[in-house]
């Protein structure tokens, strides 16, 4: 009896994938429940498992789009090939190998045939023509993306391999390099649904949307001084690192609950537009990964501690930055937070994530003259980073946006507000 294998719902707004890859090759034998297929989908990439043990039938190849609830390939059941076991009798009848080192048996090198590897870990592979098979990790463990890039550089900056004995006339080598370096080429490769996912949202959120964007700045001192002075017990007794973010999420709530349209949407009731509001705070923090820009949901930011907020965005950065996000992860959220300056800038204009009202954007901290204390009429040099609000003007007034932004400047350079929730 051959059962279908059938493209599975992600979720409501998934409705095709592209076939990343095989786990299994056509006329393998596959178990039940073992993982045969990767999907990658404009939001999340997941796994397509046996549900029967037998033969493999692939109908799409790799590269392939596919819809949900197309048949994708079938299994025919049945025990595993007859000749598995005269194999598997013949391998035990040879000499046992002699003993290895301890430490071999962390770390091995795998066969095409058992090799696992994340998605992302396969296409650099490719890119760099490095077979997955030859990369060592520790036994059991997924081969990651930096395993690979580890990998080339171990290749790139290691012994060279011996080179020909050189030519008699060297002449035409040298010359040889300049035209090499000449060469003009071009390549072409297919959007990944996620890079289209976030092209197509961001172009609906300028065209649909009457974005402005108002800045502000603010002084970094307070909060750097606070970071330097309960940085080593924060991390003993909670066991994480205490960054910027928890500070600017919890300025953010603040912010949020004194401006609830800030927190608001608009949305379509009976043909007519209307205004969603919501009495609860779910963040959603811009991560950068391999792949794309991803914005999970930090849940119910207002209940959480600082502990807490530091421990869920780290949660979330590291399973996005491995594929490892659910559609659930990245679903609703009703105000985003996203920090350019971790990569040095120092001013941006960010563009909304729909169907959310406003975008906060963190920038690059740098020493900047400014006048200090205020009205004293004195210049110092302060930590200063720009703060930049984008906004929906249909839903949130000028007015409101300039004065949410200042609260949470006030939040940032005053700590002690957000402790006591003023």
């Amino acid at each position: 009896m051959a059962v279908d294998i059938v493209i599975p719902a992600f979720g409501e707004s998934v409705t095709s994938g592209v076939v990343q890859r095989w786990v299994k090759k056509d006329g393998e034998y596959v178990t039940k429940d073992e993982v045969i297929m990767e999907l990658e989908t404009d939001k999340v990439t997941g796994e397509i498992r046996a549900e029967a043990s037998g033969t493999l039938q692939t109908l799409a190849k790799e590269g392939d789009t596919v819809q949900v609830g197309q048949t994708v390939g079938r299994i025919q059941e049945g025990a595993a090939p007859a000749a598995a076991a005269p194999a598997k009798a013949a391998a035990n009848a040879e000499p046992k190998p002699a003993p290895q080192p301890a430490h071999a048996a962390t770390v091995a090198e795998h066969t095409e045939s058992d090799v696992r590897a994340t998605p992302l870990a396969r296409k650099l592979a490719a890119e760099h023509g490095v077979d997955l098979a030859k990369i060592p990790v520790p036994v059991g463990q997924r081969i990651r993306e930096q395993d690979v890039l580890n990998y080339v550089n171990a290749g790139r900056n290691g012994p060279a391999a011996p080179a020909p004995a050189p030519s008699p006339a060297p002449a035409p080598k040298v010359q040889a390099a300049p035209a090499a370096s000449g060469q003009r080429g071009v390549t072409r490769e297919r959007m990944t649904p996620l890079r289209q996912r976030i092209a197509t949202r961001l172009v609906e959120a300028q065209h649909t949307a009457a974005m402005l964007t108002t800045f502000n700045e603010c002084d970094m001192t307070a909060v750097m001084e606070l970071r330097r002075q309960y940085k080593d017990d924060f991390e003993k007794k909670h066991g994480i690192g205490l960054g910027f973010m928890s500070f600017f999420v919890k300025a953010a709530v603040n912010a949020l609950r004194a401006f609830p349209m800030v927190n608001a949407y608009i949305v379509e009731e009976g043909g007519q537009p209307a205004i969603e509001k919501h009495d609860y705070c779910d963040i959603a923090v811009a991560v950068s990964t391999p792949k794309g820009l991803v914005v999970p949901v930090l849940r119910n930011a207002e209940t959480l501690s600082f502990a807490g907020i530091e421990q869920g965005i780290k949660d979330l950065a590291v399973r996005a930055r491995d594929g490892k996000l659910s559609l659930e992860d990245m679903q609703g959220g009703t105000f985003t937070i996203t920090n350019g300056g971790i990569f040095g800038s120092l001013m941006s204009t960010p563009i909304l994530n729909p169907p959310q009202s406003a975008i906060l954007g963190m920038h690059a901290i740098k020493n900047r003259p400014v006048e200090h204390p205020a009205g004293s009429g004195q210049v110092a040099v302060r930590p200063m980073m720009y703060l930049a609000l984008s906004y929906d003007h249909r839903i949130i007034d000028g007015a409101e946006a300039v004065q949410f932004l200042v609260r949470i400047k006030q939040g940032i350079e005053d700590p002690q507000r957000l402790m006591l929730d003023l």
